[in-house]
């Protein structure tokens, strides 16, 4: 029987798993559901319908909600010769990803919903269903890989192949999870025009299919747009530092962290440099904008740790990745005793940190744990601290 790295073994054979292959609709599902039939196991195909009305999801696109997409996930499913089924947890979904999005942001925040899509439904809902059922583990077309030690546990860890790493949405799995996840795909050293190639020789009609790249459940791609008719209409303002006007917004919400383009200050700052936006109050309503080394971040608090294996006891050094398509940097990293806190320091400053992000630490290619930014210390306002503090004691 052909298999590969970090299959779940199961109660059966120690081999033939049943298992529940999660089908999007696009190639890297499809051809993770191929794999996984091919070695041997006993795989059934579940379309999830997330959309309580699928038509106004973006058609075509290439990725998980639309009527297009459950049609080309059940013709890879009779191609590959497996049951195929669709499941509604639109409602599910709308709880836990798309009002939870809209409740960030209106609360100043930056959500990531593919994280959580993966945290509440791939890996909770989905795999809380397909166990009730008697499968033993949820298959995806994730780039990630799953270590199986010798003592029993397993670890997450980096695709081999970081261009197609996905990690970084997975950090949100716990142990028990991870032992019943199947990334086929996370050991494959291939570029996703190899991946193409492999679904064009299987036969699979989405080889061709683009990938999804935008927010599933924003039909049009308009985020702001989608927000503003959630929570409607606010006009604040748009202030410096020191708390001068230097315009008005419709809608806090509108913002991020670190953005500079769309600002419609209309004056140049004093020093001529661009300005990014800083701070947003979702209370008053107002964003705060300056320049870009009041950016610089030296040290966190993220709220609500998840553990991928064993959590730490004490102080580490590990990397860290701030977004999903982001780079490594080097952190150090205590959880807090009975707080729920997880305190991190960076090695070097680091920009565009905002609230709602997640952090996910790694020690080497393996996925350590996340937690979700609550509060930044910045460098420029730690130092402004140590100089008023210089001269409270000077005096």
């Amino acid at each position: 029987m052909n298999d590969f790295p970090g299959a779940p073994t199961g109660p059966r054979d120690g081999r033939r798993l049943r298992v529940l292959a999660a089908m999007s609709g696009g190639v890297d599902s499809a051809v993770a559901a191929a794999r996984a039939a091919e070695a041997g196991h006993d795989v059934t195909g579940v379309h999830l319908a997330l959309s309580a009305n699928p038509q106004s999801f973006r058609t075509g696109a290439r990725g998980c909600c639309t009527i297009e997409d459950s049609r080309d996930a059940r013709r890879a499913a009779d191609v590959i010769g497996i049951p195929f089924y669709v499941w509604d947890l639109a409602e599910r979904f709308r709880e836990d990803v798309v009002d939870n999005f809209i409740a960030e942001y209106e609360a100043g925040r930056t959500p990531n919903p593919c994280l959580r899509c993966n945290e509440k439904i791939k890996f909770a809902a989905l795999l809380d269903k397909a166990l009730a059922l008697g499968f033993d583990a949820v298959c995806t077309g994730h780039y990630a890989t799953v270590v199986h030690r010798e003592d029993g546990t397993r670890e997450l860890h980096r695709a081999s192949d970081m261009a197609k790493d996905q990690s970084y949405v997975l950090g949100v799995l716990d142990e028990r999870q991870l032992a019943h996840a199947m990334f086929p795909l996370g050991d494959t050293l291939t570029t996703k025009d190899e991946i193409r190639a492999e679904a064009e020789r299987r036969g699979l009609a989405v080889a061709k299919k683009p990938d999804s790249h935008d927010i599933c459940f924003i039909a049009d791609g308009d985020t702001q747009g989608f927000l503003a008719k959630h929570l409607g209409t606010a006009e604040g303002d748009i202030v410096d530092e020191d708390g001068r006007k230097l315009g008005t917004h419709e809608g806090a919400y509108g913002f991020t962290i670190g953005q500079r383009k769309g600002l419609r200050i209309g004056h140049p700052a004093p020093d001529g440099k661009p300005r990014y936006v800083l701070d947003i109050s979702p209370v008053n309503n107002t964003v705060t904008v300056g320049p870009v080394d009041a950016l610089d971040i030296t040290s966190l608090t993220a709220i609500t740790p998840r553990w991928c294996g064993t959590p730490p006891t004490g102080p580490a050094t590990y990397t860290a990745q701030l977004r999903a398509h982001g780079s490594e940097t080097e952190v150090t990293a205590e959880p807090v005793d009975g707080a729920g806190e997880l305190r991190v320091t960076f090695a070097e400053p680091v920009r565009g940190v905002a609230p709602g992000q997640a952090i996910v630490l790694y020690d080497g290619t393996r996925v350590v744990g996340s937690a979700t930014i609550a509060t930044t210390e910045r460098a420029a306002r730690a130092e402004r601290a140590d100089t008023a503090e210089r001269a409270a004691s000077a005096s």
